[in-house]
């Protein structure tokens, strides 16, 4: 397993993050060029990107996924390519909902679908397993680890804040890893809802409606870039928070804001700090 380290580093030499950029060799560096306090004007509501912003997917799903694969024939197979391999099929699954050619489906559904159709890449034929293990595996999306400060940073940015999810996760998954994991939001919002995929220009401005706000007094949380560009462009405001492991070690993506976003911090305890909370 690989050694490597990330280090946020800000240009205030916020030692709260580990080590100032001179200490960095070595590491990956994710440095955050922000003021040390911003103020988001107008804003009453945060929402979440959840699936590598609030949750670490990819190591939740391949804990879930690594005794599965040995029972199955496929103890050689890493249980990291199992979830990239599975969460690969997400969005064009979502894509078939976007596009029209299939009315709405909730993502447990989909991620059902997703995972019978890549169990054969592994070796494994579906139909050699009973249909309730194959939808216990698939309740692993209910069972993600937030991020060490997701919680601790929600709880300090709900003191002011109307808090919720904006995510593609259905509402009973999202309910179910709240309350296992005590993630404090004031409300479950999201695909399901507002019967629309992000980046579905609907996902965001039917969740401005169903809060009786302007979508200018909401601002999106999220690790990806493309996600706060979609919201941005309906008039939503915008914070960046990377989570430059979200997809291992190697990741490439997402590593630094593509704009200039209303705000950007280094995780959910930085956001609250910069917002004086």
């Amino acid at each position: 397993m690989s050694s490597q380290k990330w280090c946020f580093a800000t240009d205030f030499g916020d030692s709260r993050k580990g080590c100032s950029p001179p200490e960095c060799d070595g590491h990956a560096v994710v440095r955050i060029e922000e003021p040390n306090v911003m103020v988001l004007d107008g804003v009453r509501a945060l929402v979440f990107d959840v699936f590598g912003t609030v949750v670490d997917w990819r190591s939740g799903v391949a804990r879930e996924a690594e005794p599965f694969l040995k029972r199955y024939g496929a103890g050689t197979a890493v249980p990291t390519a199992f979830a990239d391999a599975w969460r690969r099929r997400y969005s064009p699954a979502m894509e078939e909902v976007r596009s029209g050619r299939r009315p709405f489906t909730r993502l447990d559904v989909l991620h059902r679908e997703n995972l019978e159709a890549v169990l054969p890449e592994f070796g494994i034929d579906p139909a050699s397993v009973p249909a309730s293990e194959l939808d216990e595996l698939n309740l692993a999306w209910h069972r993600l680890e937030p991020w060490p400060d997701a919680v601790a940073g929600l709880t300090r940015l709900k003191a002011r804040y109307i808090i919720a999810p904006l995510s593609n996760g259905n509402i009973v998954l999202m309910l179910n890893m709240a309350k296992r994991s005590r993630i404090p939001w004031d409300a479950i919002l999201g695909a399901e809802l507002v019967q629309a995929y992000k980046p579905m220009p609907e996902a965001y401005l039917r969740t401005a409606d169903v809060l009786a706000m302007k979508p200018d007094e909401i601002c999106l949380v999220a690790a990806h870039n493309g996600d706060l560009a979609a919201a941005r462009a309906c008039g939503l405001q915008t914070a960046f928070v990377p989570r430059p492991t979200e997809h291992g070690l190697a990741q490439t993506t997402d590593l630094h804001p593509d704009q200039a976003w209303d705000l950007v911090a280094s995780d959910f305890i930085d956001l609250a700090e910069r917002l004086q909370l």
